[in-house]
């Protein structure tokens, strides 16, 4: 019935015309999430890339971040490292003359640290070694692996910083813990004891927007709920990830932070949850109603949801139908068929506009985004005042 509502409502919305990716005024601000898939196979690899300003990839993913402009920007599948990846990204591409559209710089930038080719010291996918990428707390070959960075015009508040890094899936109040066909825990008892619920992270990143207001940007990025088997771990996971960012805005008192700080979010603290979330409302494999913890989350602005700015693009809408699909392709956010990154504002906003950027063949910059060539994710972009 739910899925029902959704898809009458989405259509009804797809009618309206696509909203352009303007620069945003001086009382608004922009906050946008991007997979922008900047990892690489081997450690070291993305540092020579990033060296150059020449490679093809980046030029693509930084014409795309000059030409939407976002004032806060959250870069999903960033390698996570001392800073210094972020420092070369903006220094050779984000203010590479040989880029048509205006150079931009972020004052401010937060590499955040990662679950991803951690080794957890067991043998998770039961293949009689312990060993990366699979059983590391988070999947990765090496350290800090589609790790996840944000970039700010805003100061970061890095004191006030928290993250649920090493947070215990255990400790999650009824747990979606995985059970194998016969009713046996999938892990365990030593594996689950241990086992850390983020796959890379969950960090609310305080920025200040004014030297009386406060925002606090949540970023995520919970595992794929699909490479498992029938005890559905990584979809389970995924659920409960999502669960977590649920559970932090609503000030949950199990919560307790990396630094012993404990519960969540305080009540009417202004916030935009940001990243890849690995969940569709409609379609593909996630563990059912996981995305609906937040979009049916009181404290979050509906218009992004099923109101008037549900980010959408002309590009999606051309070229994305997959063959089972229920969902409209024009709220895609990926090359493969799925709603599945977000910018979810706290209700105390007004939305005045958002999008995907991707333009459909003829538009402006198509050429950049087309069969992948930026990253195998769109740009998500909300403007917020």
């Amino acid at each position: 019935m739910k899925n029902s509502l959704y898809l009458f409502l989405l259509t009804l919305i797809a009618c309206s015309p696509l909203p352009e990716a303007k620069k945003s005024s001086k009382t608004s601000i922009r906050f946008a999430s991007y997979n922008v898939a900047l990892y690489r196979g081997e450690e070291g690899v993305l540092a020579i890339d990033l060296s150059t300003g020449k490679d093809t990839q980046m030029l693509n993913i930084a014409t795309v971040i000059r030409e939407v402009r976002p004032d806060v920007l959250a870069l999903m599948e960033f390698d996570e490292n001392d800073g210094n990846l972020l420092a070369d990204f903006q220094k050779n591409y984000l203010t590479n003359i040989n880029i048509e559209q205006a150079e931009i710089a972020y004052p401010y930038q937060y590499s955040v640290p990662s679950n991803t080719g951690v080794l957890s010291g067991h043998d998770y996918n039961n293949d009689g070694k312990v060993a990366l990428p699979a059983d590391g707390f988070g999947f990765g070959v090496y350290p800090g692996q589609y790790a996840f960075a944000l970039l700010s015009k805003y100061p970061i508040d890095k004191e006030n910083i928290r993250s649920f890094q090493k947070l215990l899936w255990k400790d999650m109040p009824n747990a979606k813990q995985p059970m194998n066909p016969d009713g046996t825990a999938y892990y365990e008892k030593e594996e689950w004891e241990s086992f850390r619920l983020s796959s890379k992270n969950h960090v609310d990143i305080p920025i200040k927007i004014s030297k009386k207001k406060t925002v606090h940007v949540i970023l995520a990025h919970p595992t794929p709920p699909v490479f498992d088997g029938p005890e559905d771990r990584n979809g389970l996971r995924n659920y409960d990830e999502i669960r977590l960012l649920k559970d932090y805005i609503s000030n949950a008192d199990y919560l307790v932070d990396d630094n012993g700080r404990k519960g969540g979010l305080e009540a009417g603290a202004s916030f935009v949850i940001m990243g890849d979330l690995n969940a569709d409302p409609i379609d593909g494999d996630s563990y059912p109603g996981a995305i609906y913890q937040l979009l049916d989350h009181s404290a979050i602005n509906q218009d992004p949801i099923s109101g008037n700015y549900i980010p959408k693009s002309n590009g999606g809408k051309a070229h994305n139908r997959s063959k089972d699909d229920k969902g409209d392709p024009a709220y895609d956010t990926s090359f493969f068929g799925k709603r599945i990154d977000y910018v979810l504002p706290s209700k105390d906003f007004k939305v005045k506009n958002s999008g995907v950027f991707w333009p459909a063949p003829g538009e402006p910059l198509y050429y950049k985004v087309r069969d992948k060539k930026a990253s195998d994710h769109l740009m998500v972009w909300m403007e917020v005042e």
